[in-house]
């Protein structure tokens, strides 16, 4: 296991967006959620909402993923049509392709979740990025390639889901570049990477650059 201490108009391929993000707060108990609320309210990048809805970020807040924690996730990703951002206790490994899948690319320790980190988290998830801490990155590379190694006998080849830049593109988020970094490794401007990435997670119905690694190393590509 993982111990603990990852109104506005949704962003585009250029991850632009006008005026604070709005942002709601999902927790199991009264406690957890004024907790969060609390760090949040003086914030100027977030408004705070009552309710998840689409165009707003979830962060969700629990001690701990079991079976009603991963339904909550998937219903507000799902079927609210929102984003978000996970402040969790602990997780075990297990767990986490499971929180990926559900379309959460932005995790927090609890014990790390300061103001700043919850904004950290709640920016990237509004813009569809990944915002992982380095030992929960690590173990999701780790748990796809398993995945990908396991499956790799099977027949048949990977699916023709990613065109050659693509693959490059995200190779290098799997590697822990950001956008300017790809943009510079790869002689493209930032606009460019910014719409390959949209691109793929439009076309393939990613949720967001987290599970468009992890895809990419299941079907193959990495």
């Amino acid at each position: 296991m993982l111990n603990s201490s990852w109104s506005g108009s949704a962003p585009g391929p250029d991850g632009v967006r006008g005026g604070p993000v709005p942002v709601a707060v999902v927790a199991a108990d009264p406690i957890s959620r004024e907790g969060a609320v609390s760090q949040l309210r003086r914030q100027p990048e977030v408004e705070l909402r009552e309710q998840s809805a689409p165009g707003t970020v979830a962060l969700v807040v629990e001690s701990a993923l079991d079976e009603n924690a991963v339904g909550r996730l998937r219903r507000i990703v799902r079927g609210e049509g929102a984003r978000a951002a996970l402040v969790v206790g602990t997780l075990q490994e297990r767990e986490l392709l499971d929180v990926v899948e559900c379309g959460v690319g932005a995790i927090v320790w609890r014990h790390e979740a300061t103001a700043r980190r919850l904004v950290s988290a709640v920016l990237a998830a509004s813009r569809g990025d990944g915002d992982l801490p380095a030992d929960l990155l690590g173990s999701l590379l780790n748990q796809v390639g398993t995945l990908h190694r396991g499956a790799a006998g099977q027949q048949g080849g990977p699916s023709l889901g990613l065109t050659p830049r693509e693959v490059d593109v995200v190779r290098l988020i799997a590697e822990g570049l950001d956008t300017g970094e790809i943009a510079g490794k790869l002689s493209y401007s930032e606009r460019t990477v910014k719409n390959v990435i949209h691109g793929v997670t439009t076309r393939l119905h990613l949720r967001n650059r987290a599970h468009a690694v992890a895809y990419a190393l299941r079907e193959g590509y990495i």
